[in-house]
């Protein structure tokens, strides 16, 4: 398809080739050190590898005739490269110089590679042959077209430029369109510093999960982690948020708002219209009934958290999703502790309706919480809805009306018995943890 559109040539090619990589190194990535006999030689910043100056023969792919379709295609489509920054980097790359790419090497120097139709003595270079995979998986030339456009395709940032720039580019070539959206992630970071095994700081996923448990480290990479900037890893750092938001915040709201001391029935307690009823505009609530001014912002918020973490999560902004419900989760902890219902006499038929509320508040926020973080703690939201007897058929979106007796329709939870399970939703992580973990990478 490259050929037949004449986006390729066979043209010379030359440049800082290291044989050790089978590749070209660009001269912003050349160092110099001196060798044995004390003569300077040139050598690659990222493996060390000494490089030669080569020139030969290559087919070329007729990049620079692709940028004005590129700018084209990236104004018409402000996203399509995602977060921003790497958008107005790629924007940046195609109002420079951009040079024809050479994409083959001849066969006497690569071997291993796919060789060029009809001429045996080149073979394909990696800048088509890998970016090709993509389309070869789903069936192209024959099948691909119900895979194709893809919707996201996912890089990280140090690939940015041969499947932003190149990889549309070579797809326009062939006549095909490039993806919808390119979503480009950061890395991660060991104290500052970028993981090494010459350092000794590579982090072991396996490890950590089997550590901090799956659900425990998969929050703490999405909550923490920020697409568009690095994000620094440190163990620490993964017992203290977890700790916070799923054993405290979280499982200890839900061990409170359970606790046989304070519902001893076991059940969805009802909720009483008189201690909690509806304000024209939640932020103007003064107080009424047994409800304060804090408690209508907290039922206006935990409404708004299914939209917003909507949005974010069709964003590709988990941690911003996690942030709202870590925010929500924290009201509604201080919701429970401002009306302190262990207080409350339940010997008093109004204490014990104010009583009856509160917990139906808590456990309606808490079934908001658990069935929003089922993409992100999926083992964790189970026990946690299965905790307060939300059925399979109950944990979507399109069932999360969040308290519908605030506004005056039945809810389906009112009086259902509670599930068996009573143990902790998430266990603490201790220092145990953590040593037991450098012990495993040691």
């Amino acid at each position: 398809a490259l050929g037949s559109s004449g986006a390729l040539y066979k043209g010379s090619y030359e440049g800082w080739y290291c044989t050790a990589e089978e590749s070209f190194v660009p001269e912003g990535q050349l160092g110099e050190r001196t060798d044995s006999r004390g003569q300077p030689r040139k050598v690659s910043l990222e493996s060390g590898h000494e490089v030669h100056w080569t020139k030969e023969e290559n087919y070329m792919f007729r990049l620079s005739a692709f940028r004005d379709p590129l700018q084209n295609w990236l104004r018409d489509n402000p996203r399509a490269v995602f977060p921003d920054p790497f958008y107005q980097c790629v924007l940046r790359w195609l109002d420079e110089d951009l040079p024809d790419l050479s994409v083959s090497r001849e066969r006497s120097r690569l071997q291993w590679g796919i060789p060029v139709p009809n001429d045996p003595t080149q073979t394909i270079y990696v800048w088509v042959d890998a970016l090709v995979n993509y389309l070869s998986v789903v069936g192209y030339p024959e099948s691909h077209g119900a895979w194709w456009p893809a919707v996201h395709h996912v890089v990280g940032k140090d690939i940015l430029k041969f499947h932003a720039l190149y990889w549309p580019a070579l797809l326009l070539a062939a006549g095909l369109e490039p993806p919808e959206r390119i979503l480009v992630h950061s890395h991660w970071t060991v104290r500052g510093q970028k993981m090494s095994k010459s350092l000794g700081n590579v982090v072991d996923p396996g490890v950590c999960m089997a550590q901090y448990g799956v659900d425990g480290f998969r929050y703490f990479l999405l909550r923490q982690g920020v697409p568009e900037r690095d994000c620094d890893y440190y163990d620490e750092k993964v017992v203290k948020l977890v700790n916070s938001e799923l054993a405290d915040a979280l499982g200890g709201l839900l061990n409170r708002s359970t606790a046989p001391s304070i519902n001893p029935s076991n059940t969805y307690p009802r909720f009483s219209e008189p201690c909690f009823p509806k304000v024209p505009d939640s932020r103007e609530a003064k107080g009424t009934g047994r409800a304060c001014a804090e408690d209508y912002e907290l039922v206006a918020a935990v409404a708004s958290l299914p939209t917003q973490v909507d949005g974010y999560f069709e964003g590709f902004q988990i941690y911003k999703a996690l942030e709202c419900i870590a925010q929500c989760v924290r009201q509604t902890n201080g919701f429970f502790q401002r009306h302190r219902p262990w207080k409350l006499d339940r010997r008093d038929a109004g204490e014990q309706l104010w009583l009856d509320t509160i917990l139906h508040v808590t456990l309606e926020c808490l079934r908001v919480y658990g069935t929003l973080l089922q993409p992100v703690v999926p083992h964790t939201a189970a026990r946690l809805l299965a905790r307060l007897a939300v059925g399979p058929a109950e944990r979507g979106l399109s069932a999360l009306e969040f308290l519908p007796r605030y506004h005056g329709k039945p809810c389906p939870f009112e009086g259902r018995q509670l599930g068996p399970d009573t143990g902790v939703l998430f266990h603490r992580l201790g220092k145990s943890e953590m040593v037991k973990k450098r012990k495993q990478e040691a």
